[in-house]
């Protein structure tokens, strides 16, 4: 896997989401998306800030990601290319706000208790 570098200014940020932790860079550029080094294509959720804010296309996306599926990468991604944008233009803060797309997903796995078999399932009771 290689590492890019970059000279440019850039504008930093962390999204989260259930475990995934995704460390998003936007620097100004050409719209290449790049996730742990691999140059992908974004996907359409992913787009939601870049669309809202009128930026499709003019930031170099470089994204690492670790940890969780992949429908949780792409919401950390998402939050953390929001917070960048903010970062970048804090007007932008109000228009992404509305749209939900700066809240992060506080919901998570819920932890496995002793005697259950998850975290609420019980095992089958039977009366005789």
């Amino acid at each position: 896997m290689a590492t890019q570098t970059t000279t440019k200014n850039y504008f930093s940020a962390v999204g989260r989401r259930k475990t995934a932790i995704a460390t998003v860079r936007l620097i100004t550029g050409t719209g290449v998306f790049t996730r742990n080094g691999v140059i992908n294509e974004l996907e359409a959720d992913m787009l939601t800030p870049l669309q809202l804010a009128d930026m499709v296309g003019k930031f170099d996306i470089l994204a690492k990601v670790i940890g969780g599926g992949k429908v949780s990468q792409a919401e950390a991604i998402r939050l953390g290319i929001a917070r960048g944008l903010v970062k970048f233009n804090p007007e932008l803060r109000l228009t992404l706000k509305k749209s939900g797309l700066l809240t992060r997903d506080p919901r998570e796995k819920e932890r496995k208790k002793c005697g259950l078999k998850r975290a609420r399932k019980a095992p089958q009771w039977s009366k005789r």
